[in-house]
């Protein structure tokens, strides 16, 4: 028997298990062969919306956003199993199977906005490059957009040795192959801007570990150009941390008014 016209079917629980994230719980699982972490509010928004958080999620940097969040009823979601790969097409692939644990069997909204936040720039881009049609905006916090800005330090930066060989491992190149790859998020904004997913880049303007101008310049003159939308906050005299904003409103504003969960 179906169930009475205008009702709706009860939310599916989250199993694993549970702890706390702030003043929510955390659920922490494995589906598909793949890790899951999940903060979830005490009501849930109307369509569900989530945060996907590529890397770091948790850290003190953003418990502002997160409270503010998952006060409104947004879910933040985590899948560590794709994290510390640098975005590579492993890593592209584990989300797409994620993506499908999320919005089928746990009904979240079909459109996530992602959170790419350093190196998780890297797999945040990646992946909505090839799933444009799955994202509903991305937030992006000192983002690495270029491997070969980071980790490699072929540019300005420092980069990190140890990260650029397990970057290199990861996607199966050599050093040179590395310096010349030619599909990062720089190189792969117009399936983005054709499908209109709006940007928020966050930035210190002394960064000289992810250099603004190799990576969020880039991005926002080259996404300019294919008429995409992008907002760019830059933080005058700041480095690559603190991360985020003291006062975190003009990012969540973006998050939930810009970016509809439908």
């Amino acid at each position: 028997m179906g169930l009475p016209v205008g009702a709706q079917a009860a939310a599916p629980t989250f199993p694993g298990r549970k702890g706390r994230h702030l003043d929510w719980a955390r659920h922490d699982f494995t589906a598909e062969g793949q890790s899951f972490t999940v903060a979830v509010p005490q009501q849930a928004a109307p369509g569900r919306p989530w945060l996907w958080v590529a890397e770091f999620f948790g850290h003190q940097f953003w418990h502002g956003l997160d409270a503010q969040l998952l006060g409104r009823g947004w879910h933040i979601a985590h899948n560590p199993s794709a994290a510390g790969l640098y975005g590579c097409p492993r890593a592209v692939a584990a989300w797409s199977a994620a993506y499908d644990v999320w919005t089928r069997r746990f009904a979240l909204a079909p459109r996530p906005v992602l959170a790419g936040y350093s190196r998780g720039g890297l797999l945040a881009y990646n992946w909505a490059a090839s799933r444009p049609d799955a994202v509903g905006a991305i937030y992006a916090d000192a983002p690495v957009c270029a491997i070969g800005s980071w980790p490699g330090g072929k540019g300005r930066g420092t980069g990190s040795a140890p990260d650029w060989q397990r970057c290199l491992a990861a996607y199966g190149l050599t050093d040179e192959q590395g310096t010349a790859y030619a599909s990062n998020p720089v190189d792969r904004l117009g399936p983005l801007a054709r499908a209109q997913v709006p940007l928020l880049h966050v930035v210190g303007d002394a960064d000289d570990v992810v250099p603004v101008e190799e990576n969020t310049a880039l991005i926002e003159t080259r996404y300019r150009a294919r008429e995409g939308l992008i907002t760019v906050i830059h933080k005058p005299g700041v480095g690559h941390h603190p991360h985020a904003l003291v006062d975190p409103a003009e990012i969540v504003d973006f998050i939930t008014q810009r970016a509809l969960p439908g």
